[in-house]
């Protein structure tokens, strides 16, 4: 079996020399120095207290610089950070308190297949806020998680329907114009080939 590369990244030395000691113990992973770009490690493991702006701001400059999963482990993390850090990258979460090398080295694993980890109580809390920014902050402005606008995904419904163009304008009261500026915006901005495409995205996010 491929031992799985991995980097180490900690605030502190202490933190940075025992989880390394841990580490180089197991079978399963191989130890290696922090790079960029095509000598990145598989994974990178970022050991942190909390997760702050200057966490943020390394998180950031991983995900811009390597082509390395990242697996934060922390003392402190709430749903908000998590959601920071989510946008930052990190495939993996371990609390520190649980971050044995057995549970390391499974989560280790479980990134590299290109899965992710989070502690089961912050997986629940991570949907609720979920569904408090989808109802409170993107639905009031027409917006979605997935990228689409209410107009846009009522376009594809109907698309996926068999309607052209001008039968759709006609149900939404809008011009013709308009239904090819929504279709044409959609597959340009999420790099879809056709409107068969773009029908197939929208059925993959569940919305039609």
């Amino acid at each position: 079996m491929e031992r799985i590369t991995v980097a180490l990244r900690a605030q502190d030395p202490i933190s940075q020399a025992g989880v390394a000691s841990q580490l180089r113990t197991r079978p399963e992973v191989s130890v290696t120095e922090w790079g960029e770009g095509d000598d990145s490690p598989r994974i990178v493991i970022v050991v942190v207290d909390t997760v702050d702006e200057a966490v943020l701001t390394m998180l950031r400059h991983i995900q811009r610089t390597s082509t390395s999963r990242t697996v934060l482990v922390t003392t402190d993390i709430d749903e908000q950070k998590l959601v920071s850090a989510a946008e930052c990258g990190v495939a993996g979460v371990v609390r520190r308190s649980e971050s044995t090398p057995e549970h390391l080295v499974q989560v280790i694993g479980t990134v590299a297949r290109g899965e992710g980890h989070l502690p089961s109580d912050l997986l629940g809390r991570l949907l609720e806020e979920v569904g408090r920014l989808q109802g409170q902050v993107l639905g009031p402005r027409g917006l979605h998680f997935t990228g689409l606008a209410a107009r846009e995904v009522d376009v594809l419904r109907l698309v996926a329907e068999g309607y052209d163009t001008a039968d759709i304008a006609t149900k939404l009261a809008y011009s013709e114009r308009t239904i090819k500026n929504v279709l044409h915006s959609v597959m340009t901005r999420l790099q879809l080939r056709n409107r068969s495409h773009a029908v197939a995205y929208a059925m993959r996010q569940g919305l039609i």
